[in-house]
């Protein structure tokens, strides 16, 4: 703890420890947007390296309570048919997660807020695409290392998902399952990327633990509440509060 309080002040650590809170909360209710919450919400007082370093631990932890709700025999169906987008995306997080540490604070803001901005404002409106099965070979490839690259920068890959699996027309329940798996796998991948580049280390390891915390509480309350709310006005406005956030990160890194 002492090495954590070291790296920022009291009370940037206590709105990490908030803005965790709220990202497991909208993850446990709509299956989505942890990274994406934590990313854009830390990177508002952090570095970004220091920020990518918070959401790690987190991010496996969450996925891997979302995708412990379903069956083995569920998953293991999961990775069969959609072992091509795993594979891809796991291994495009692996390598580009790499470079995260020599890209400048600026261009790194603008690598995440333009995506985020975009993805949001795909889904908020509602834009569909279609995959027919002929092609579905070439989308799963080209999609998942599209998704792969972008979580190994930003550790978020769950938009281009998303949208991937509306594109084949899945079925709401199974999506959970699919973005559950996919998501599990890859924060592997993105655990091990940042052991290796060093962005995950002694001091900053301290710093992601102390966020699993508030990440398991919120996903509670959010798994309590699923049932209870409008999942899709609560998730219309999650992605609208993404879209601000976004245009705030592109503003960052156009202006400083």
């Amino acid at each position: 703890m002492e090495d954590t309080l070291n790296l920022m002040p009291l009370w940037a650590f206590v709105a990490a420890l908030a803005v965790t809170f709220l990202a497991g909360f909208v993850k446990g209710a709509v299956g989505f947007a942890l990274p994406l919450i934590m990313i854009s919400g830390l990177s508002l007082f952090l570095e970004p390296q220091l920020a990518i370093a918070g959401i790690l631990l987190p991010v496996v932890l969450s996925n891997f309570l979302q995708a412990g709700r379903f069956g083995l025999t569920q998953i293991r169906a999961v990775v069969i048919e959609y072992w091509r987008y795993i594979l891809i995306v796991c291994i495009m997080i692996l390598f580009v997660s790499q470079f995260v540490t020599v890209i400048p604070a600026q261009v790194f803001y603008l690598i995440l807020g333009v995506p985020v901005v975009i993805l949001s404002l795909i889904q908020l409106f509602g834009v569909r695409f279609h995959v027919p099965p002929a092609r579905r070979r070439i989308a799963e490839w080209g999609i998942g290392a599209f998704a792969g690259g972008l979580g190994g920068l930003t550790g978020t890959w769950g938009p281009p998902t998303v949208l991937y699996l509306i594109a084949l027309e899945t079925p709401k329940a199974k999506q959970m399952l699919v973005q559950g798996v996919v998501y599990g796998l890859g924060s592997v991948s993105l655990l091990i990327g940042h052991l290796q580049s060093g962005v995950l280390n002694t001091v900053t390891a301290p710093f992601s633990a102390a966020l699993l915390i508030p990440a398991f509480l919120g996903m509670q309350v959010g798994f309590w509440l699923s049932d209870r709310l409008d999942a899709e006005v609560f998730r219309k406005i999650t992605l609208i509060v993404l879209v601000v956030a976004g245009a705030n990160l592109v503003r960052r890194g156009l202006l400083g």
